[in-house]
């Protein structure tokens, strides 16, 4: 059993964009505001997250996540990956921080990161990682789960997507490669983006994400990575077919 936590569940920007005045921004309805995708996994006593971005320390303070087992980045943009100098706690107390990560997404990190990234002479209280390079066909292990890396395309950009048990986690989709979309069957609990009702060029809009979640017939979906664009959490929650659910942050599902 795989206990699925949603840390965040926005697009890029977050729920309220900064200065916005869309009636979704002014919403007081708690399920409304968003930070930027991400989630937390655990099973017996493991935790893992998928994705870090610019609000992990609030996300990890929000849960009370003291200890952390490792981080599996889907890709290299901002909002999935700037909140990584926020590991230092974790380091602190528990030793280097294992990354999973495709090579081309820890290339940009040691870039844009050299402090962390670096081996000698290294500024103090800096991080330090395990760098674990997946590639898009190759399992790896985590402790005792397989994890089965999926591939998908963010329009011309490739994004890793993962599968741990009968749980998958998808996000920033436009497309998925047959040979890709045939590792998705028969789950339990399928995560997909879903950017907004109207078509977007590098994201599922609505009724992309609910006709992909038709052709995989998981037992659960939940729609991820939202802009304010997309509506009211609660009306378009009833909206939606009966095992198909807007994810929020902070809920909490489970997992065969």
């Amino acid at each position: 059993m795989i206990k699925i936590t949603f840390l965040g569940t926005g697009t890029s920007q977050g729920i309220p964009v900064i200065g916005s005045r869309h009636p979704v921004c002014l919403s007081e309805n708690p399920k409304d505001k968003r930070l930027r995708s991400s989630v937390l996994i655990e099973w017996e006593q493991y935790r893992y997250v998928i994705d870090c971005g610019p609000d992990f320390r609030q996300q990890m303070l929000r849960v009370a996540c003291s200890r952390l087992d490792g981080i599996l980045f889907t890709h290299e943009h901002a909002d999935h990956t700037a909140g990584i100098d926020d590991i230092r706690p974790f380091f602190f107390r528990h030793g280097d921080i294992p990354l999973y990560a495709h090579k081309r997404v820890v290339s940009d990190l040691s870039r844009r990161f050299s402090y962390i990234f670096q081996t000698e002479n290294k500024y103090p209280g800096t991080p330090a990682v395990q760098i674990n390079t997946i590639k898009k066909n190759k399992t790896f292990l985590l402790h005792d789960k397989e994890v089965i890396p999926v591939e998908v395309m963010h329009d011309q950009l490739p994004v890793m997507g993962f599968r741990i048990d009968n749980f998958s986690y998808l996000t920033d989709v436009k497309s998925i490669a047959q040979d890709q979309f045939e590792k998705l069957k028969n789950l339990d609990v399928l995560v997909l983006n879903a950017l907004r009702i109207e078509p977007h060029p590098t994201h599922l809009n609505l009724e992309e994400a609910l006709g992909m979640v038709e052709q995989l017939q998981p037992k659960r979906a939940y729609l991820t990575h939202i802009s304010h664009l997309l509506g009211f959490h609660d009306l378009l929650s009833k909206q939606l077919p009966e095992n198909v659910y807007l994810a929020y942050d902070n809920l909490e599902v489970y997992s065969n």
